[in-house]
Parts: C-alpha cells; sequence; structure tokens
C-alpha cells in the first residue's frame, strides 16, 4: 500500500530532578551537600532511509517518545541522560509543523536526520547551589519538560522526470519499456493507483528516474477520478512527459485532452504548468492519422516538442530517451 501522507505525535524525553542530598561520613564532620544533576532527556530524531518508499508504517504507530533522564542522586552522582528516539522516513519526506504548516525539513538525501523535537534538560542537583556564604544549600531543580509536537508527513518522491495524461494514455507500458519497473497494466482506466519509479539508463552509464502518475481527468482539482493528490509527486521532476493516445480507443480529440491535463496542473497551484514539457504521441501502432496531425499541429503553434511513440513496436524510444536527458539537463524552472 502506498501512503504520502501521515500525522505522527513526538515527545522529546524529560529531564531528571536534580537530588538534594548532603555527605555522611565518619572523619568528615563538614561534608557538605553532594545532591547531584538530573540527566538530560532523550531527542527525536528524524532520520532519512533510502529503503522505505512509503509512509505506510506511521498508519500503524502514530506516537514517539525520547527516553526520560534519570534523577541525580547522592555522593555527586549525575543522572544518566534518556535515549534518543531515531524515526526513519523515506527519502523525499516533508515535515511541517501540523498545527502552523511551517516546514521544519526537507528530507533529500540518504542518512541526513534532524533533531525534530529537544530533550529537556536535567535539573541541578543541592551541589550547585553551594556558596562561600550559603555551604549547606537545600534548593534543587526539577528536570524540564521535552519538546512536544504534532507534525504533519508529506512525501514527495524524487525523480527527473514525470509522466503524465489522461488514464489509459499508456503511461505504465512506457515505464516498463524504458526501465525495468513492473507496474501493473490493464486495460482499464486507472490502473495505476499510487506513482510507480522506474530507473532509465542513457548511454550505459548516465541514469535518470522517471515516475509514472496516476491518471489525471479534467476536474481533478476537484475530486474527479483520482483527483489531483498524486501531483505532488511531480513537484521536484526537472522536466514532463506527456501522453497523448491517438489511437482509434483513444480521447476523441488529442489537443483537448492535452489542454485539459494542463489545466489541472496550473489549478493545482504548484508552478508545474511552468516545467519543460515534451508532448508524446503513444500507441503509434494503432494511431488514427487524423488525430496524429491535430496533436502535431497543435504543438508547432505551442512551440513544444512532439514525439511519436509506440511501447508495442518500440517506435520513438531511442529518440525518447535523448529528449528526457535533455529535459534533466535544464535547471528547474
Amino acid at each position: 500500500m502506498f501512503v504520502d501522507r501521515a500525522t505522527i505525535h513526538v515527545k522529546a524525553g524529560d529531564g531528571g530532578n536534580g537530588c538534594l542530598a548532603f555527605r555522611r561520613e565518619k572523619f568528615v564532620p563538614r561534608g557538605g551537600p553532594s545532591g547531584g544533576d538530573g540527566g538530560n532527556g532523550g531527542n527525536v530524531v528524524l532520520r532519512a532511509n533510502e529503503h522505505l518508499n512509503t509512509l505506510l508504517t506511521f498508519r500503524y504507530r502514530r506516537h514517539f517518545r525520547g527516553g526520560r533522564g534519570r534523577h541525580g542522586s547522592g555522593g555527586n552522582r549525575r543522572g544518566k541522560n534518556g535515549a534518543d528516539t531515531i524515526v526513519e522516513v523515506p527519502i523525499g519526506t516533508q515535515v511541517l509543523n501540523g498545527e502552523t504548516g511551517e516546514l521544519l525539513h526537507d528530507f533529500v538525501q540518504a542518512g541526513e536526520s534532524r533533531v525534530i523535537a529537544r530533550g529537556g534538560k536535567g535539573g541541578r542537583g543541592n551541589a550547585a547551589f553551594a556558596t562561600a556564604v550559603n555551604q549547606a544549600p537545600r534548593d534543587v531543580e526539577p528536570g524540564f519538560p521535552g519538546e512536544v509536537l504534532e507534525l504533519a508527513l508529506e512525501l514527495k518522491i524524487l525523480a527527473d522526470v514525470g509522466l503524465i495524461g489522461y488514464p489509459n494514455a499508456g503511461k505504465s507500458t512506457l515505464i516498463s519499456v524504458l526501465s525495468a519497473a513492473r507496474p501493473k497494466i490493464a486495460d482499464y482506466p486507472f490502473t495505476t493507483l499510487s506513482p510507480q519509479l522506474g530507473v532509465v539508463v542513457y548511454d550505459d552509464f548516465r541514469t535518470l528516474v522517471v515516475a509514472d502518475i496516476p491518471g489525471l481527468i479534467e476536474g481533478a482539482h476537484e475530486g474527479s477520478g483520482l483527483g489531483d493528490r498524486f501531483l505532488r509527486h511531480i513537484e521536484r521532476c526537472r522536466g514532463l512527459v506527456h501522453l497523448v493516445d491517438v489511437s482509434a480507443l483513444g480521447e476523441a480529440d488529442p489537443v483537448a485532452a492535452l489542454e485539459a491535463v494542463n489545466r489541472e496542473l496550473h489549478l493545482y497551484g504548484a508552478h508545474l504548468e511552468e516545467k519543460p514539457q515534451i508532448v508524446a504521441a503513444s500507441k503509434m501502432d494503432a494511431a488514427v492519422e487524423s488525430k496524429v496531425e491535430r496533436l502535431e499541429a497543435h504543438c508547432r503553434r505551442k512551440g513544444l516538442t512532439c514525439l511519436l511513440l509506440s511501447s508495442v513496436t518500440g517506435r520513438g524510444i531511442r529518440e525518447l530517451r535523448r529528449a528526457l536527458w535533455s529535459l534533466c539537463e535544464v535547471k528547474d524552472p
């Protein structure tokens, strides 16, 4: 199951209390105060794990606590610090304050870690309060509480290129041809229910990551179809490949389908429509010539690159690989 949003509650450990104690030893008539300080509470630390690709874990566990600091004790013995709690998240996870919406951190590298909630400081024992004029203090400090936060986690997968288009435009078949990915492929709409990633090899040694985004339809921003919830996964992409089905079973008007999806990108509100885009006329092995001509003419007017593809026969796949690499060399808008 692919889960890309989660809410968790974190509580860093409280600090231990300071100790009130005095030395009571034989032949030491003026032993003085000997209460040790409490230990610090443990932090809650988030860490990016390259082996995770979903937030499913947080559907079953939502509360995370740092270890409590131990109390100080006599003989000037300081309490033990509480243990840190490490929470593993996928690369591409954004951590937001659940109350204010403020972005606290964005994990983009494997092994990257961030202390998200700091443990409370341990309280001072009475030995820390001794002075020349107060040689037998009875003052101690309680431990300080650790930070408490409600966090919203949002996963935005890291990919170089995003594949977009209407349902059944051929995105899943294309990514299976371009890479070793094996998504579910069927002849009914919305076969792909979650983003799929594939690694495309170019020139035998250079690679790029392509994301297959579940099909968009007109009105997706209002919740039609699968809605636009998966569009966050192409916010980081350098460019987009827009597949348009030009076969007899595809949309009656390929230009209208192209513009409808682009309109949804604009209405999503993350400037996705400004990303470099390649239009790909898919299913050329069963194409309707009038649809192809209409789509090519529209792309010429708009200044868009239009490739003719067939994942079945392999037509245009080599040209698409070159075009994908060109997209990745363009800086993000």
